[in-house]
């Protein structure tokens, strides 16, 4: 690695999908709206406005939690996730195709890294586009991306030389 320059670098946040952070937004003013509302004030309503409060500071710390890192250098494709995950390195070498898609036709989708599933490995965290490769055994990858186009033309590129 030459001084920490990379071909493409993109950080997937766990707490960046706006649709779960409007669930949050919407579970903590449920809380702060039954604390205010609630006319006997004994020690249980309390708990509602320490509720509504623990919900906004785990949205903010999720804001700047790193699901997981993509990189893109000498014809490898590495992703990186939280503490306990396995590195996965993808050589592009053994890449037949690659094309962009939308990642999941369902509204809500679930984060997942690494996740084997009917002949695909999924890699995900917000959004809706995704780059697939299928290497020469038929194995798909679906890598989400917040930068579809960007990390597509890289992914040429890299190939190609």
């Amino acid at each position: 690695m030459d001084n920490g320059r990379y071909t493409y670098i993109e950080k997937q946040y766990i707490g960046r999908d706006y649709i779960r952070i409007c669930i949050r937004l919407i579970m903590a003013a449920f809380c702060f709206a039954v604390y205010v509302y609630e006319r006997d004030r004994d020690n249980t309503v309390d708990l509602f406005l320490v509720v509504g409060f623990g919900i906004i500071a785990v949205s903010i710390i999720l804001l700047f939690m790193v699901q997981y890192k993509t990189v893109i250098e000498d014809k490898k494709v590495t992703l990186n996730g939280l503490w306990t995950t396995k590195k996965v390195i993808i050589d592009l070498n053994n890449i037949a195709d690659i094309r962009k898609e939308t990642y999941s036709r369902y509204f809500f989708n679930n984060p997942v890294y690494n996740l084997h599933k009917n002949g695909t490995v999924r890699f995900f965290s917000s959004g809706k586009d995704a780059i697939v490769l299928t290497d020469r055994d038929g194995l798909k990858y679906y890598i989400g991306t917040q930068r579809p186009n960007e990390m597509y033309l890289v992914l040429q590129n890299e190939m190609k030389a």
